[in-house]
């Protein structure tokens, strides 16, 4: 191989001069990148060596670096050389020297078998490399080829020795042919010649697995290279001898982790279902394993029962469908399901005494569609056979979801206890997927047990097994309809007779009072049983976030029914200042009567106002500012959902509204005239803080987006102080504002003044920021930006005013589409998709569009061309389809002007490659789909990548 350092062929060989990659300056660098403690030095030496590694003179040193006397660190490295010359650069190997860098590998690999592993590890791998390159037609039969030579007597090195390098090699060769960078019609060849060569590898491995004399180290590795194997997908028929070679090994502690892992590849190989016989005969085997598995659990080895559970699984998940099939042999497949429902019942707590049971879940899911899946008849015997394994299996859930007692979980970690909840709600998801096959005879089932734990004097009281048969009530009350249960009105009755003595439990009766609110709704009469519970543990900071979230359930779905509770509600409420509860609180006041509403508002939020008031007149600082924030979040969300006229009811028909739409002003406008003086006041020493800025705004945006026409009165004022505010300190979420404004309002002629002025004021101070320099404000572009294509949207009318200067707008959403930011390019792509199809009937945007159209396309090609993000080409891709369809002429005269100069947009570009892309652009002024898939190609041959495995992300 030494003559090839002369070559220049050999790719990457960096900017240092070749000469500098001799074997003392790799060494020198091998050396600085273990030794040398400055990290920059390390960082150049390693880029340096990366270099060393692609260069022609690899070759020559690579070689020379496996010398005897060279510490492994640099044996490694030339091995490492090789292989990467080998698998990366093979079309630079001329054909006469294969057979010599073959034979010089067998040498070094031999002599290395009694050296350093990890050296004789990347020599196996570059000899594995070098075989795919050769399989099949340079070299037929390469794995016999291997077993031959390593077998020959004549060898300097021990038996054990070799054969070890043997298995090293066989286990490296279908690793790295699942990794190696083969074209796809190789890859085929090869994977067909590797299943023929099987033939000289299964029959060796089970030799060496089944002779006595086998040491242990050589087994392992037989094991490893088995499991290597089965991942090429060989018939799993072909497998069996070595498969219960591997179930016999289990019984040895030192080769239990590589049985495992070999049996469940094995297995769960794609292939192997089609193989029912093999399947068939493997049941025993794993059953065989029951002894095992006992004793490990008795005996707490979690390593064991895990490695048998993942094997019962492996067969059982991946072969359910093939296994029911059979239905001769039903009890062998039921026995296995058991030996399953042993590993999900494992005894102790997940995840600190055991972690084997949440492997099991997803078999159950399996096995119930496999079984839901048959035809009526078959499912109809299996339904029978297995509804009471999944009656077993939801007792054997349920009683893993418990909690250990309180002393035992304080134990316990942060991330134990987040494991642990994680693991609660896969089982629930398991639960509420049961349902669909046990039906409603589960909740009687659920309920049943409830009621004789709740009402049972003989057995001690479990507020752990009360919770988790509650929890398992919860998981499929939550998500399927129970309205028609006829075991929710005695659960309802069950709930206040539980003694909540503990945080867990109490949170779980919250949650399971949450999911029956819609059926409360159906049944108010019963709301009274359970409200009491709800309001009490709002007074406990421990189950704020339950208690809150089940009053805005029951405030949401019962509202209608609320009235008479609506002032214990609100008086409860008064202690606590959760955002989430306000929003339950504008759910309860919106089925009131006006008067009742403001007077409810009154007493709720008058603590509030009287803070405000007292805050307003302060020194500005950030205490003060936090507690400013929190009281304008609280009004926001009360306001989110306070609506008496009910909107989010609308799409539930007509009928289903109780109350008459009520006349007068809206309780929310009244109480925003109210307060209007005092935000403003707070505004006026706070108007250069964002959040304060934001939070008055949030409280109008929400009130906008839930009162719609009904915040009509407040539009005036809300405008003139929109535009002061904005004039003074331009900020994102005053433009926000603005925009719900426009699309809410600007339609009605009596609006139309107040926010004609608005929109004036905000686009000429936003125009000045950009004169300024708008770099530094990304947000105000973005939102300007979406201003712009809402004001074209609703009322188009805004761009007709003289006084808006369309030519300055048209500039700066330009300059936006420069901008590093996605979202703001995005939005000024936005921007221009509601600007071209107006040329026609606004006379200003169709003269600015012929003037400056040319100005836009350059920047939408210079974007195509790499200056923006390959993720935002499809905004670009919109832009040039707008162009195309609502100014042709202009387009087919601009773009082949534009696309004239050489290296534009790119220097990759032929001008053969920017023609054809401005005809296809061209011809294509219908389908949007297509305009998508010519710019994405376009923008990967302008950016080098097309054709390269970079473009399959996207």
């Amino acid at each position: 191989m030494e003559r090839r350092e002369e070559q220049p062929g050999a790719a990457g060989a960096g900017a240092a001069p070749a000469l500098d990659f001799t074997v003392e300056n790799v060494e020198k660098a091998l050396h600085q990148l273990y030794y040398d403690p400055n990290i920059e030095n390390k960082n150049l030496a390693q880029k340096w060596l990366m270099q060393a590694q692609v260069s022609p003179q690899a070759w020559h040193f690579s070689w020379q670096l496996l010398q005897p006397d060279k510490v492994p660190e640099i044996q490694y490295f030339g091995a490492s050389a090789l292989h990467i010359k080998i698998s990366r650069y093979w079309s630079d190997i001329p054909t006469d020297q294969y057979e010599s860098l073959k034979a010089q590998l067998f040498t070094q690999i031999t002599r290395f078998a009694s050296g350093s592993k990890i050296v004789l590890t990347r020599l196996c791998v570059a000899l594995a490399s070098l075989a795919l390159s050769m399989m099949p037609d340079a070299w037929p039969c390469a794995v016999a080829d291997m077993v031959r030579l390593f077998q020959a007597e004549d060898s300097p090195v021990d038996g054990q020795g070799r054969c070890l390098a043997l298995l090293e090699l066989l286990t490296v060769l279908p690793e790295e042919f699942q990794t190696s960078r083969l074209p796809q019609y190789r890859k085929g060849l090869v994977r067909t010649s590797l299943a023929v060569e099987c033939g000289a590898v299964f029959p060796l491995l089970e030799q060496l697995l089944q002779q006595p004399s086998s040491p242990s180290c050589v087994r392992q590795k037989v094991l490893k290279c088995f499991s290597s194997w089965v991942q090429l997908e060989v018939p799993l028929q072909d497998c069996e001898a070595l498969i219960q070679a591997a179930f016999a090994a289990l019984q040895d502690s030192e080769l239990f982790d590589s049985s495992v892992e070999a049996i469940v590849n094995a297995i769960s190989q794609p292939d192997a279902q089609r193989y029912v016989n093999t399947l068939l005969k493997l049941i025993p085997l794993v059953l065989g394993l029951q002894e095992q598995l006992r004793q490990a659990v008795q005996n707490g080895d979690m390593e064991t029962s895990h490695g048998i559970c993942r094997i019962a699984v492996a067969l059982g998940e991946n072969h359910s469908r093939a296994l029911l099939d059979q239905v001769e042999h039903w009890q062998s497949f039921l026995a296995l399901v058991n030996m399953i429902m042993f590993c999900t019942g494992i005894p102790g707590h997940y995840p600190v005494n055991e972690t084997t049971s949440s492997l099991t879940l997803t078999f159950w899911y399996t096995l119930q569609d496999d079984i839901l899946s048959f035809e009526a008849e078959k499912q109809a015997v299996y339904q029978q056979v297995y509804r009471p394994v999944y009656f077993q299996l939801v007792d054997v859930l349920l009683h893993k979801a418990q909690f250990p007692s309180d002393e035992e979980y304080g134990f316990w970690s942060s991330d134990e206890k987040e494991q642990f909840r994680i693991y609660r709600v896969d089982i629930s998801d398991t639960l509420m997927y049961v349902y669909e096959m046990l039906g409603a005879e589960l909740l009687s089932n659920l309920y049943d047990k409830l009621g004789r734990l709740l009402t049972s004097s003989e057995e001690p009281y479990s507020w752990q097994h009360t919770e988790a048969l509650l929890y398992g009530f919860q998981s499929i009350a939550e998500t399927i309809d129970v309205n028609y249960s006829d075991v929710v009105p005695g659960l309802i009755g069950l709930i206040p007779r539980i003694s909540i003595s503990n945080v867990q439990l109490a949170d779980t009766v919250m949650f399971t009072i949450g999911a029956l609110s819609e059926w409360l709704a159906d049944h108010p009469v019963m709301i009274n049983s359970v409200l009491p519970l709800v309001l009490h543990a709002l007074g406990n900071p421990e189950l704020s976030v339950s208690s809150v979230s089940t009053l805005k359930k029951i405030c949401r779905e019962c509202k209608y029914d609320l009235p008479p509770y609506a002032a214990n509600i609100v008086a409860v409420s008064q202690t606590s200042q959760c955002m989430w509860l306000m929003q339950a609180l504008g759910f309860l006041l919106s089925a009131l009567q006006v008067e009742e509403i403001l007077k409810n508002l009154h007493s709720l939020i008058s603590p509030y106002i009287q803070q405000l008031e007292k805050l307003a007149e302060e020194i500005p600082n950030p205490s003060n500012k936090l507690a400013i924030v929190h009281i304008l979040g609280l009004l926001s969300n009360l306001f989110t959902t306070l609506d008496i006229s009910h909107h989010e009811d609308d799409h539930e028909g007509p009928e289903l509204r109780k109350l008459p739409v009520p006349q007068g002003p809206n309780p929310v406008v009244v109480v925003l005239q109210q307060v209007f003086q005092l935000i403003q006041k707070v505004l006026s020493k706070w108007l250069n803080d964002a959040q304060v800025v934001e939070a008055v705004c949030a409280i109008f945006e929400k009130s906008v987006k839930t009162l719609l026409d009904d915040f009509a009165p407040m539009v005036p004022q809300l405008c003139e102080m929109l535009g002061r505010m904005y004039s003074t300190i331009p900020q994102a979420s005053a433009l926000d504002l603005t925009r719900q404004l426009v699309h809410i309002f600007a339609h009605e002629p009596a609006h139309f003044p107040p926010i004609e002025a608005l929109f004036l004021l905000v686009t000429s101070v936003t125009l000045t920021l950009f004169q300024q320099g708008p770099r530094d404000h990304p947000d105000i572009v973005d939102s300007f930006m979406q201003l712009l294509a809402q004001a074209l949207k609703r009322k188009p009318d805004l761009f007709l005013c003289e006084r808006l200067d369309v030519k300055a707008v048209f500039q700066c959403a330009v300059l936006a589409l420069k901008f590093p930011e996605a979202p703001t390019v995005k939005a000024s792509c936005g921007f221009f998709t509601e600007l071209l199809p107006r040329c026609g009937e606004v006379e200003s945007v169709g003269k600015v569009v012929q003037e400056d159209g040319r100005m836009l396309l350059i920047a939408v090609l210079e974007a195509i061309g790499g200056q923006a993000s390959r993720s935002l080409m499809d905004c670009f891709a919109d832009i040039l389809f707008a162009l195309n369809k609502h100014c042709f002429s202009l387009l087919s005269m601009w773009i082949k002007e534009a696309l004239q100069p050489p290296g534009f947009p790119s220097a990759r570009l032929s001008p053969e490659q920017k023609d054809t892309f401005s005809q296809q652009i061209l011809r294509e002024r219908v389908n949007k789909r297509r305009v998508k898939e010519m710019v994405k190609e376009f923008t990967l041959l302008c950016r080098g990548l097309h054709g390269t495995d970079y473009t399959a992300d996207y």
